[in-house]
């Protein structure tokens, strides 16, 4: 089992991994998984906005695009997950929040989605957005 944090075009240094890797494990296990390889890639949006054309058919801007790549009928889930950092923190001012906070928020949201969350309806953005929540104020219990 494996967490990595790396860039495409956007370097980012990453603060508290190992507190963040154990909050990832935490979340897997509590969901009823267990991680195999997870490979979070910070990038700029026009990076992202390629991957989100080429392999989605979106031609928009968005904070990330996840890959499922586990195998299935496995309990271990396998992924990569693109983040944009320009998005990031653009939605941080928006919102009025830490970037830090707002950037944990989104590496929750990448590994709910490989987990079986949605957030094409009202409803189950709502779902998402109560399990973000919840885990984030889980990690400020963690040491």
């Amino acid at each position: 089992m494996s967490i990595s944090f790396s860039y495409a075009d956007r370097p980012l240094n990453v603060r508290g991994k190992r507190k963040i890797k154990q909050l990832l494990l935490e979340v897997a296990r509590l969901e009823g998984h267990e991680v195999g390889h997870l490979n979070y890639v910070y990038c700029s949006d026009e990076f992202l906005l390629d991957i989100n054309r080429r392999f989605l058919q979106h031609d928009y801007y968005t904070d990330i695009v996840t890959f499922d790549l586990s195998h299935p009928g496995q309990m271990a889930i396998e992924g990569e997950i693109y983040i944009s950092v320009d998005r990031v923190h653009e939605n941080a001012e928006s919102l009025k929040v830490p970037f830090a906070e707002e950037l944990l928020r989104v590496v929750i949201h990448g590994l709910l989605h490989l987990i079986g969350y949605d957030d094409k309806s009202a409803a189950k953005r709502k779902k998402m957005r109560r399990a973000e929540d919840l885990y984030i104020n889980f990690f400020e219990t963690l040491r």
